[in-house]
Formats: C-alpha cells, sequence, structure tokens
C-alpha cells in the first residue's frame, strides 16, 4: 500500500508529508484548496507523463516521493528482475522536476527510467478519476472491462500473437504483388551490388594494414636516412662513435675495478651496455636491409586504397559493414531469385495461420459471452445496491473483421428505468449514472484485481444524499481488504473514512500555501460541519456530524 507521500514545491504545496493507512482514506476541503495536486503528485512519482508548469512559482525545482509498504512478492520480483531490490518488501519511488524540463528518477534511491516507474507503478497504484467516466463513454473500451473480469489476459496474448504474424505475411503478401519488371530490375541491381562486393576480395582489417604500409612507403627515404644516421652514430667508421667510446670507457672501468673494489658494480653495467650498444647497432642496420622500399608498390597500395574508399562510399564506413551489405543483398537476392516458390510457401503459411487465428478468435468469443452474462449480472447487482434500483445492463457482442483484440466489438448497454430498451451508455448515461457505473465496475473487478492501492478522484461527481451514502458504503467495502483514497465533496462518504485529511489553503506574505492535515475526531467533526454547509457551523451540525461518525 502508499504508506506515505513527500511532496515538495508542487503547485501551491510548499512542503508536506502525509502518512496514509489501510481501508477507506478521505481527502476534503474546499474547492481550489488543491486536493487535485495530492492525485498530480501521485501521478508524478508514478512514472505518467508530467508538465513543468506544476513546478511552485519562485523554485527551480520540485520533488515527490511516495513510500509503499507489504509490496506484494510479485512486484517485488518484477523489480528485482529491473535492478531494484527491497530487503523489507518496500518500495521508494522518488522523482525531482526541473524548470529546464528535465526530470530524475529513482528507486530505493537507484537511478531508474521514467519507463520503469510507470512500469511498477500501475501495479501499485490505479487511479480512478472523471476522465475514466470519459473512458467510459468510448465504446472501444468495453472490451478491456470484460477481458479483465475474465481474467484472459494470456489467452488475448496468445491470440494477438498469431494475429500480428498474420498480419507480418498478409503485408509480405501484398508488396509482393510489385510486377515483373521491378522484380528483374532489383535482381540486376542486386547482382550488381553483390558481383562488385565479392570480386573486391576485401578481407577485413586490410584497410587499416594499407594505410601503415602506405605511411611507411611515403616516408621510406626519410626512416633510412634517420636509421643511418642512428647506426652511424652507435657504430659508424670515424672518430667518436658511440660503441666505440662505451667499449673504451668500460675497459678503463675494467682495469679500475681491479684496485678499486667500488667501481666494480659501474664496470659491470657499463659493459653491458656495450653489449647491449653493439646489438642496437646490428638490429637497426638489419632495418635498413629489410625495408623494402618499391616506389612501384605506393602506386599498388593506392589504388587498393581507392577502390576499398570507395566501396566504403556505397556499402558502409569499414569493411565489416560492407561484406555485411552483400550478405543481406544475397539474402534478398537470393529471395527474389525464388519469388515464386517464397510466394506460394508464403501463402500456404498465411491460410494456415488464418486458420489458427481465427479459431483462437473464436475461443476468445466464446470466453467473452461466458463472462459478458456474469459481468453483466454482478454490475447490475452493485448499481442497484448505488441506488439505481431499475437499471438492467446488458453486454452486447458484435463479430467483427480479424483485429488486435479478436473478431469481436464489445459494447455495454443500460437501461435505466422501467420499459426503456437498453441503449448504449455513451447516448444515455448521466454524470451521476457515470460515476456510479464506474464505481460498480471498479467494485466487481476488484475481486480479481491485484493492485493494493485504488485512488478514486471525486467519483461522487452528480450525486447526493441516499446515493452518496451507499456510494460511501461501497468505497468502504472496497477498502475492507486494500487501501482506498478518495477525494471527495460529500460528508455521507467522508464519515465513512478511516482517515480523515483536510486539504486547507493559507495566505502569507501574499503567497499561497496548501497544507494536508489529518484530522483527529474534533478536526473531522469540525470539517464533516463544513461540507454540511451553512453560513455558520450551529452546535446542532456538529451533533449531526458527531453522530453521523458514531454511526459509521
Amino acid at each position: 500500500m502508499l504508506n506515505s507521500l513527500y511532496i515538495e514545491n508542487i503547485a501551491v504545496i510548499e512542503k508536506t508529508n502525509i502518512d496514509f493507512s489501510q481501508g477507506l482514506n478521505a481527502l476534503t476541503g474546499e474547492t481550489g484548496a488543491g486536493k487535485s495536486i495530492i492525485i498530480d503528485s501521485i501521478n508524478a512519482v508514478t512514472g505518467h507523463r508530467t508538465s513543468k508548469d506544476i513546478i511552485r512559482t519562485g523554485a527551480e525545482k520540485a520533488f515527490v516521493a511516495a513510500t509503499f509498504t507489504n509490496v506484494n512478492e510479485e512486484i517485488l520480483n518484477k523489480a528485482s528482475e529491473l535492478g531494484f531490490e527491497s530487503e523489507d518488501g518496500s518500495l521508494i519511488f522518488s522523482r525531482e522536476l526541473s524548470l529546464n524540463g528535465r526530470s530524475s528518477c529513482r528507486i530505493n534511491s537507484r537511478p531508474a527510467t521514467l519507463a520503469v516507474l510507470k512500469e511498477l507503478g500501475i501495479n501499485l497504484i490505479n487511479i480512478h478519476g472523471q476522465h475514466e467516466s470519459l473512458e467510459l463513454m468510448q465504446s472501444e473500451s468495453h472490451i478491456n472491462y470484460i477481458d479483465n473480469f475474465a481474467e484472459i489476459s494470456e489467452v488475448v496474448a496468445d491470440y494477438y500473437s498469431s494475429y500480428k504474424e498474420l498480419k507480418k505475411l498478409e503485408k509480405l503478401l501484398n508488396t509482393s504483388k510489385t510486377d515483373e519488371s521491378r522484380r528483374l530490375y532489383e535482381i540486376d541491381l542486386l547482382n550488381f551490388q553483390v558481383d562488385e562486393i565479392n570480386n573486391a576480395a576485401l578481407e577485413i582489417g586490410e584497410d587499416e594494414a594499407l594505410e601503415d604500409e602506405r605511411r611507411l612507403l611515403e616516408n621510406g627515404e626519410k626512416i633510412v636516412s634517420l636509421l643511418k644516421k642512428a647506426t652511424s652514430t652507435l657504430s659508424g667508421y670515424g672518430e667518436g662513435n658511440a660503441c666505440d667510446l662505451v667499449d673504451e670507457a668500460s675497459s678503463y672501468l675494467i682495469k679500475a675495478s681491479a684496485l678499486y673494489e667500488e667501481a666494480d658494480d659501474v664496470s659491470n653495467r657499463l659493459a653491458d651496455l656495450s653489449y647491449t650498444l653493439q646489438d642496437i647497432s646490428a638490429e637497426i642496420s638489419g632495418m635498413v636491409d629489410e625495408l623494402d622500399l618499391n616506389p612501384l608498390r605506393l602506386d599498388e597500395v593506392e589504388e587498393r586504397l581507392d577502390e576499398i574508399y570507395k566501396l566504403k562510399r556505397k556499402y558502409g564506413s569499414t569493411i565489416e559493414e560492407i561484406l555485411e551489405f552483400r550478405d543481406e543483398a544475397d539474402q534478398k537476392l537470393a529471395e527474389l531469385q525464388n519469388y515464386d516458390a517464397n510466394m506460394a510457401n508464403a501463402k500456404q503459411e498465411y491460410e494456415k495461420l488464418l486458420k489458427l487465428t481465427n479459431k483462437k478468435a473464436e475461443n476468445l468469443t466464446k470466453l467473452r459471452y461466458k463472462s459478458g452474462e456474469e459481468f453483466s449480472k454482478r454490475v447490475q447487482t452493485e448499481m442497484k445496491f448505488l441506488d439505481m434500483p431499475n437499471v438492467r445492463i446488458f453486454v452486447s457482442i458484435e463479430e467483427t473483421p480479424l483485429s488486435p483484440k479478436g473478431k469481436d466489438k464489445v459494447e455495454i448497454l443500460i437501461s435505466a428505468n422501467p420499459g426503456e430498451t437498453p441503449k448504449p451508455v455513451t447516448k444515455i448515461a448521466s454524470g451521476g449514472e457515470l460515476s456510479r457505473m464506474m464505481l460498480a465496475i471498479k467494485t466487481v473487478l476488484s475481486e480479481s484485481d491485484t493492485i493494493d492501492t485504488l485512488i478514486f478522484d471525486e467519483v461522487d461527481t452528480g450525486i447526493s444524499g441516499k446515493a452518496a451514502m451507499k456510494v460511501g458504503m461501497k468505497l468502504r467495502e472496497v477498502a475492507k481488504n486494500r487501501q482506498v483514497l478518495c477525494v471527495t465533496h460529500q460528508v455521507q462518504i467522508a464519515s465513512l473514512a478511516e482517515n480523515h485529511f483536510l486539504i486547507r489553503k493559507n495566505f502569507k506574505e501574499d503567497r499561497t500555501f496548501t497544507d494536508v492535515i489529518s484530522l483527529d475526531r474534533e478536526g473531522r467533526i469540525n470539517e464533516l460541519s463544513r461540507i454540511m454547509g451553512g453560513i455558520e457551523i450551529t452546535e446542532n451540525t456538529r451533533k449531526l456530524a458527531a453522530e453521523m461518525l458514531d454511526n459509521n
């Protein structure tokens, strides 16, 4: 569950920390106090797209951190696979937003990406706001409710795998209808490209070796001159060469060491140096002899490098890329040359896969019909409890061409009053009906839902009185085995909460500040009295508020 939420410099909230509890948590406050900021902050820290405009005026950065405790094993394993370990079954999400548009994310103090926050976040929190009621108005989304209720995500994924492969084959068969002249042109072009590369007989690393050889040939005379000067200096003929001078000094030291023991070590080192210099001199002379500075070879190297350079301009920046291009061209050439056989095989495979995909789609249809009946009964029961006694719910399933989710058009139909023909939700449901219907659907789906925290943002839109009380009772029922956070304007719902937070706006030095206060019993009586209305809070209003708390 969401154990705590820390917010800093988000909109009118300068700094606050909220400790939530298990069960039903109510968030209330006057219009414009900043209740939606709590939801926006939760959205931000769970990886949803957030504008930099959310940063408090005058601040450079904003920060949100959410601590989730008693996280279920499946999510902890998923987090571990992504590189985020937890020793105590908790996960701490944090996100920093900057005015420059950048954001940094962390999970358990380790850097994370926004995508990872969202991937894990959707398994920890489910937010139902007014936009989801609007989603109910889009019939395309109805199929998801039935599939979630039926718990057939693996069956849908298996179907989609076949459907995706079917579309690939379909695309291949459609693109294969290119005219014959175009195919022959491609064969000629590919043959030329493959032959050109093959005829070059390239070897990996050849260009680098040639570059080294060219450098040697271009500077050959200078290299020989320098080597000869070096060997001449060491052991060349004439007076004062290094080898003779060192040898002479060594003989002096040998004689001295016989008379002066301290000179023995230096004498031996100088003798070794004399032998080393003679070896180096001989080695340099050998290098001069081995150098092949044939000027004709430089022309050959230049020609070969020029050939490789032309191929690089056409087929890749390295020899490896050129050879990779050739291999791909070879493969494509084989496909074009075996066009008739390949297309025949592809068509045969397509027909086979089409039958399999249709069979899987038919299985999905059967599962949806079965779960649709049960789903409509359960939602209808929940809606009757939510003060819609005459409502009837139907799930309409019509056949369509194959699509990513099968071949079904699923739409929820509603008849709110006796004698009315069931019609699409999108055409007849009012705001209050939509809110209650969405709550009913959430209640039905929550039984198979593993998400520990559900958030309802103003689910009481368009209702009051008895209906609001029943919505509150339903929220409390849903909260029995999980955590529920509810932003509400209804006293009936707020009075049923096990934990109540007041979102309060303050003004100081021409700045607006929002505080989040956890209310005790006296604070709850005051807040419930305020929600009930009236210019002044009377003793009778307070008594009624206290009575509601006691009854609940």
